[in-house]
């Protein structure tokens, strides 16, 4: 068991059943089914939402539950989704689906700015949910031909589902906890029984910095000071702070193993010349590093020891450590994690190339790593400023 175990203990909840899911169409079919077979509810909350194929395919199957009198809530991100068209909003609320943007931009007195929905998920009867990275777009499904972006989620039903509810309403009414509001969420635990071979160890875990949320990148915290043997990260846009980086490389020190798998293109190419930009430091750390080759890597998942995990929308850098809400979830459970471990190991060896000194010497010069810094500072100041706030918002 990790150290600090003791302490995070209390925040697991047991009564759940998990499924990882791979991103593309083995997601989409899951979202779909769930969505076709709820009676009461429905939340669905991401990042992107677009109205091409797979877009198209998701917002039929919402207007069908409409139609049978499902309550369906659909909350998207203000900036990233903001190409749905007008009359496609208009067909969505006129068939009664409950449709809101969450704004990019707050002014008040407490000012901020750049904050962006970044997570993502999905929760059906308040008793079956989907977190993970994936967004609703056609390059997170498979397509004819072409394989969808690499990413993963975790399928839960129980007590968890239950409690994402509950944030999914607080989301949907902006956070807001006056009394009048009313959150229909199922309370009744009879209805959650799974055998202890099913039943998993399960926290939701968010980060909101302006709400004064850092559970995330605690979790990680925890990860990288307690690990005993080996941690593996898969992950997009692995920009980690120095702090970050320091408890990486005190886990090293310690003779923890470390993998991290990035990905080997990047729809963000900026922030793959940056990450490059820290492989000295990452091979000087001796940690092992692996580039995914076969389409563009989206995954935000990371298992420790062999004993638990965290998945969902939270990428490590600073947009998602302070920028950001996002959401995660963490699973203590040492079957789970060995099966989710097994499947990082597999991509490992079959779709990645291990980045070596001496590969990276002989890929990299004085000018290619002078432009890799730019990138890096760059999405620094980037960084910096969509973080500006004025106020730290308490609660």
């Amino acid at each position: 068991m990790f150290r600090g175990s003791k302490i995070d203990k209390q925040k697991f909840k047991s009564s759940n059943k998990v499924q990882l899911v791979r991103g593309g169409k083995a997601y989409f079919d899951l979202l779909i089914s769930l969505i076709e077979n709820a009676h009461q509810t429905i939340h669905l909350q991401t990042y992107i939402f677009e109205m091409d194929a797979t877009g198209i395919m998701v917002s039929e199957a919402l207007k069908n539950a409409a139609q049978r009198k499902v309550a369906v809530y659909l909350l998207v991100d203000g900036y990233a989704s903001q190409s749905i068209p007008k009359n496609e909003i208009e067909a969505m609320t006129s068939i009664g689906i409950h449709f809101r943007f969450f704004e990019p931009v707050f002014k008040s007195k407490n000012f901020y700015f750049g904050r962006r929905m970044h997570q993502k998920i999905f929760i059906a009867d308040s008793m079956y949910a989907i977190v993970g990275g994936i967004n609703i777009a056609n390059k997170y499904n498979d397509q004819l031909k072409v394989a969808a972006w690499l990413d993963f989620a975790l399928y839960v039903e129980g007590e968890i589902a239950q409690d994402l509810c509950f944030i999914a309403w607080k989301t949907w009414n902006g956070f807001s906890m006056k009394s009048n509001i009313y959150f229909p969420c199922i309370k009744d635990k009879s209805k959650i029984k799974f055998t202890n071979h099913e039943s998993c160890d399960v926290r939701i875990r968010r980060n909101d910095w302006v709400r004064r949320k850092n559970e995330i990148s605690a979790t990680y915290f925890q990860m990288f000071q307690n690990a005993n043997s080996h941690i593996t990260i898969i992950c997009s846009y692995f920009l980690p702070g120095k702090i970050v980086r320091g408890l990486l490389s005190n886990a090293a020190k310690r003779g923890v193993i470390i993998k991290v798998i990035t990905a080997g293109t990047s729809d963000i190419m900026i922030a793959k010349h940056a990450e490059r930009w820290l492989y000295d430091w990452l091979l000087r750390n001796k940690i092992e590093l692996y580039e995914y080759q076969p389409s563009i890597l989206h995954a935000k998942v990371a298992v420790c020891d062999s004993e638990w995990l965290t998945i969902g929308s939270y990428n490590l850098n600073n947009m998602s450590a302070y920028a950001s809400i996002e959401l995660n979830l963490d699973v203590r459970n040492k079957v789970f994690a060995l099966q989710l471990e097994d499947q990082l190991k597999l991509i490992q060896d079959k779709d990645c190339i291990a980045i070596t000194k001496k590969r990276h010497i002989q890929t990299t010069n004085i000018l290619i790593q002078f432009i890799r810094w730019c990138c890096y500072e760059i999405l620094r100041v980037i960084f910096f400023l969509l973080t500006f706030y004025y106020k730290q918002k308490k609660g």
